[in-house]
């Protein structure tokens, strides 16, 4: 085989991008849950505290929350916290469903013998969620941003999934839908790259401009990784 390993990106790639509505609505639930004003929470917690939030700045979604409160001097209880926490954190729970073809790949290259890994940046929503969902038990080694504390495209944080997997990067193929600029970030390690770009699915400009710029090989469904493994 050319490759030990499998590394997928999580929005995306094997989940849908979190709808930017039910983005919106559930920040606009959380800002009216603490009583802060709601263009200027949209600004911190969208803007100002992401960076933060996705190489786990913050211990906790309530210390996040409490930080924009503190900066936007409205008081909140420990109580109020708790709950606009609990809305993120359900809010949160949906958008992790797999793709129709995921769960059945991932479960065609496991039995071929490849090991699987993933890296996302995430905030710890994905991660307390991550256990229950139905492709966690089939992923080796997940390695999330939020408690790596780094980020796409650093090339830590692929040196870092590998070396949980135990597989030279020069061993891995790497499946991801381009933002953080993660398909430079795997190829600057060794692993080889491939954008997917599902059809349905529009790509945001901003977060995922590499896809935009991708000159590389790619795929549009999850299914089609395994005619890249001669499967």
């Amino acid at each position: 085989m050319k490759y030990d390993a499998v590394i997928f990106d999580l929005y995306g790639t094997l989940v849908d991008n979190f709808p930017s509505k039910a983005f919106e609505q559930t920040v606009a639930e959380v800002a009216a849950c603490v009583g802060a004003p709601l263009q200027d929470f949209k600004r911190l917690w969208n803007i100002e505290t992401w960076p933060l939030r996705v190489v786990g700045h913050f211990p906790t979604t309530e210390a996040n929350i409490e930080h924009i409160c503190r900066v936007l001097d409205v008081p909140v209880e420990d109580a109020l916290l708790r709950k606009a926490a609990a809305i993120r954190l359900e809010a949160s729970r949906p958008h992790l469903t797999p793709r129709d073809d995921a769960i059945e790949t991932l479960m065609a290259i496991k039995a071929a013998g490849y090991k699987l890994g993933l890296i996302s940046d995430c905030s710890l929503e994905v991660a307390h969620l991550w256990p229950d969902l139905p492709f966690a038990s089939l992923i080796d080694v997940p390695t999330f941003s939020c408690t790596a504390k780094m980020r796409k495209p650093d090339p830590r944080l692929f040196l870092l999934a590998c070396e949980r997997l135990a597989v030279a990067p020069e061993r891995c193929l790497y499946i991801g839908d381009g933002g953080g600029r993660e398909l430079s970030g795997a190829r600057q390690v060794g692993m080889d790259a491939i954008l997917i770009r599902v059809p349905y699915e529009e790509v945001d400009e901003l977060a995922r401009e590499e896809a935009l710029q991708w000159s590389g090989p790619r795929i549009a469904a999850v299914k089609d990784v395994l005619a890249l493994l001669d499967m």
